[in-house]
C-alpha cells in the first residue's frame, strides 16, 4: 500500500519537538526515499531514489540500529551530519534520518529530549522526563518507564554526556532521573540505596557515593 505524503508530513510533525527545526528530514522505506524536505544543509535528494549501500538510511534499514554519523561528500556532493533512527511503517522497515551541516554534532551537543528504545520488534520515541532510570545489562543498555522496558543502542558513557542535568550515575550499572527518587536509605552493610517511586531499589556504588551526596544535597 502507497503511503501519501500527507501521512509522512503528520508523523514528522509529532516528532516535530525532538528534532532541530533547521534539520533536512528524510524517510526511507525497502531501497527507496520516500520523502525528503530540505533544512539548512540540503543534500539534494530526490523522493524516489534508491538508497546508497553503505549510507546512513541503508544501514538503519537492515541493521534496525540508530546511526550517528558525519558522511563525507560522495553520495550527495557536501559533507554532511545525519542521524538515522529506524522506524516501521505500515509494519515496514524504515528509516527516518535528520540532516545537519557536518560540524552541527561539534558545535551543538543539546542534551537528548528522548530516547527511541526497542521492544520487541518495534521502536518508541520516549520523552526523557519520563524515563525513571537506565542500567547497564548483560552488554546491553535499558531504560525503565513505568513497568516497561526498552533496549537502546547507546553505552551509559555516552548517555552521560547528553543526558539533562536531571539524570545522575549512581553506579557502573545505573543511571537514575532524580525525580524518580522517592527516598534513601541504607542496607546493612551500610551503603546507600535508593528506593524510586515505583518501588525499584537501586544500589550506589562506592565510587559514585560523593557524586551522588553532592548533588542531592545530603
Amino acid at each position: 500500500m502507497r503511503i501519501t505524503r500527507e501521512t509522512l508530513e503528520q508523523y514528522v510533525s509529532i516528532l516535530g519537538d525532538w528534532i532541530p527545526k533547521d534539520a533536512a528530514i528524510a524517510i526511507a522505506m525497502g531501497d527507496r526515499y520516500i520523502y525528503y524536505v530540505e533544512g539548512i544543509q540540503d543534500i539534494q535528494l530526490i523522493e524516489g531514489q534508491p538508497v546508497a549501500p553503505g549510507s546512513i538510511a541503508d544501514k538503519v534499514i537492515n541493521k534496525r540500529l540508530k546511526v550517528d554519523k558525519v558522511m563525507d561528500n560522495t553520495l550527495f556532493g557536501s559533507p554532511y551530519y545525519g542521524i538515522g533512527y529506524p522506524i516501521v511503517l505500515q509494519g515496514e522497515p524504515a528509516a527516518l534520518l535528520v540532516i545537519l551541516p557536518s560540524n552541527y554534532h561539534v558545535l551543538k551537543q543539546e542534551p537528548f529530549r528522548f530516547l527511541t528504545g526497542k521492544q520487541k520488534e518495534e521502536w518508541c520515541p520516549v520523552p526523557i522526563e519520563e524515563i525513571a532510570y537506565i542500567e547497564s545489562l548483560q552488554k546491553k543498555t535499558w531504560f525503565y518507564v513505568a513497568s516497561e522496558q526498552f533496549c537502546i543502542s547507546y553505552t551509559l558513557k555516552d548517555l552521560q554526556l547528553r543526558l539533562p542535568k536531571t539524570f545522575l550515575r549512581i553506579h557502573r550499572s545505573y543511571i537514575v532521573n532524580i525525580p524518580s527518587i522517592q527516598r534513601i536509605s541504607r542496607d546493612i552493610t551500610s551503603n546507600l540505596v535508593l528506593t524510586l517511586r515505583d518501588g525499584t531499589e537501586l544500589p550506589v556504588g562506592q565510587t559514585y557515593m560523593a557524586d551522588v551526596r553532592k548533588a542531592l544535597g545530603f
